[in-house]
């Protein structure tokens, strides 16, 4: 039988306010053909190193094969995905997943080209990765692997320029669960949709209203993932949504499944990696 756990890393102080989590992936082996495998999207990016064995995703109808020793990052996603280790055999990952407020003052990328893709870390800055990914490849030990990766971050921080409208306008789609729209956005800053648009597409990938709907979808989730049933978060639900019709819509968006389907089958994957 498969077993896979999340054991989560403390970040270094100074990354802390930009990365929502840190955690090392591994399991014994591919994961039991019944579990669907499935990532739902949390509004994360993910930098993430394969220390042994690959991974294999699926987003959308494009599938992303990470090699072993492989620096990859994944951009925005907003679809549901798909995910085991490449070989049948032991797997072990560390993972960075950065807040919205992160990943930009780290890499400046074309975000909107990364959006619901993992792309080598090679092929976006080259040279430096290269001799990070090589170095980390040849530690044995996870504990420097995590050491030489945060060394990394803490220096790409140094030249970092926040952009203080983007990050007001992160927080208060944060602070509002994702219920505000982008007029209300514009009321309390002053600027144009089309200009917060430019922003976020800049620095995330998406509009503030394609990440709202993320946010707003990740209260249901981390409550059904928690062990609530999806009956007793009907009530719950109309927090968020109009009416069933549009729940349903965003369930079978970020799932790709619905919701009597996805209670009546094996989905650990996704409620461990939501909840750890």
């Amino acid at each position: 039988m498969t077993t896979f756990s999340f054991n989560p890393v403390t970040p270094h102080p100074l990354l802390q306010p930009f990365i929502a989590k840190m955690w090392v992936f591994e399991s014994s082996g591919r994961l039991p053909a019944l579990d669907r495998k499935l990532i739902v999207p949390n509004a994360n990016f993910k930098l993430a190193f394969t220390s042994r064995n690959g991974l294999v995703a699926r987003v959308e109808d494009k599938t992303f094969t990470q090699q072993e020793n492989e620096l990859s990052f994944t951009g925005l996603v907003d679809s549901a995905v798909m995910l085991d280790p490449k070989e049948d055999v032991q797997t072990a990952t560390i993972v960075v997943e950065f807040n919205p407020l992160g990943a930009y003052r780290f890499f400046q990328l074309p975000y909107t080209e990364v959006k619901n893709k993992i792309v080598g870390m090679t092929d976006l800055l080259g040279k430096q990765v290269s001799v990070l990914q090589q170095q980390m490849g040849e530690e044995r030990s996870v504990k420097k692997k995590l050491q030489l990766l945060q060394s990394f971050l803490l220096k790409r921080l140094e030249n970092a320029t926040p952009d203080l409208i983007y990050d007001f306008c992160i927080n208060r789609i944060f602070e509002n669960k994702g219920l505000i729209t982008v007029a209300q956005l514009e009321k309390e800053t002053g600027y144009s949709a089309r200009w917060l648009h430019k922003k976020f597409t800049a620095n995330l990938g998406t509009g503030a209203k394609n990440l709202a709907e993320i946010i707003r979808f990740k209260q249901f989730y981390q409550a059904y993932s928690t062990g609530a049933d999806l009956f007793h978060l009907k009530e719950y639900m109309y927090e968020y949504y109009y009416d069933q019709s549009h729940f349903l819509r965003a369930f079978k968006r970020f799932t790709g499944s619905t919701p009597t389907d996805l209670q009546n089958s094996i989905n650990e994957l996704a409620t461990r990696h939501y909840t750890s």
